[in-house]
């Protein structure tokens, strides 16, 4: 059973990361970037001529390891576990290179009773190591679905309040992105090697008929595709990023975006058609109308 005392005050060592021109391009090409060599922007995030690093890739800088697993005590059921919410919030734009350090603390752990599951907040900050200048803040919420009524025997914290549901009515702007079918496997090169997402005979066990992507990829397309229309690709204007994992894309799906425009407040989902699926829900980011 979730050791709530354990959990609740488990912290991270201070993580350092050397970050390289080579990381960066690695990165967005697991996003499935570059598919088009005459696209002068996709080249700024995948070539070292006038490098950029792509906001999201704070959510995959400085990661603290499988702790969940790995920690002692914490009595997490890690097998059921799943990535529920990604936010990133973003102070100064991300360094092409240079050694980066990283802190991760959980800051509320939920009950959500018997046979439902605890939800886990995990924050992490990203600093560059030579200045101390904060970078990033990120919030992970991780469903541990084996997990709930462990209040019973004392601890947990109130719910977060909720993500904002996307608009109702007809989205403002809606884009597309064509996924690769190799794409899981390059973004596992960035740092996330659970087998979910390469080996097949995993997949079927979780009840897959293929690998599936990283929720984290998918997060990055959106990241993307809103940088491109509402920022003119300049990552220091992508302020923040919020979403729920709602269901999973597979590689080589078409992803479509439908986003709600209010001022520099981006509401958006993203939905793959084809499976009438919705795989980014409650989603919402801030575009700043200058740099």
């Amino acid at each position: 059973m979730l050791n709530y005392e354990k959990v609740r005050h488990w912290q991270s060592p201070e993580i350092e990361q050397t970050l390289q021109p080579k990381d960066v391009m690695l990165y967005a090409l697991g996003l499935g970037l570059g598919q088009d060599p005459l696209d002068r922007t996709q080249l700024q995030f995948t070539t070292e001529k006038d490098l950029q690093v792509l906001p999201t890739m704070a959510a995959v800088l400085t990661y603290p390891g499988f702790w969940m697993r790995d920690a002692p005590g914490v009595g997490i059921d890690a097998v059921r576990l799943v990535h529920g919410e990604q936010s990133i919030f973003l102070h100064q734009p991300l360094p092409a290179q240079g050694i980066l350090v990283g802190r991760s603390r959980v800051t509320r752990v939920v009950d959500k009773g018997p046979g439902k599951g605890a939800l886990v907040h995990v924050e992490k900050v990203v600093r560059d190591a030579s200045s101390d200048q904060l970078l990033a803040t990120c919030e992970s919420v991780v469903f541990c679905r084996g997990d709930g009524g462990f209040s019973a025997q004392g601890g947990g914290d109130e719910p977060a309040p909720g993500l904002k549901a996307t608009p109702e009515a007809s989205p403002d702007i809606v884009l597309t992105f064509q996924t690769r079918p190799e794409m899981a496997l390059i973004y596992r090169l960035s740092g996330d090697y659970n087998p979910l997402h390469c080996d097949p005979d995993v997949a079927a066990q979780a009840g897959f008929s293929q690998p599936i992507l990283h929720g984290l990829a998918t997060y990055g397309v959106a990241g993307h595709l809103l940088l491109k229309a509402f920022c003119n690709d300049d990552p220091s204007r992508l302020k923040s990023l919020r979403a729920r994992f709602s269901a999973p894309t597979f590689p080589g799906d078409l992803i479509e975006l439908q986003c709600w425009r209010s001022g520099e407040d981006i509401a958006f989902r993203a939905c793959v058609p084809a499976r009438g699926a919705v795989v980014l829900s409650h989603g919402s980011a801030r575009c700043a109308a200058t740099a």
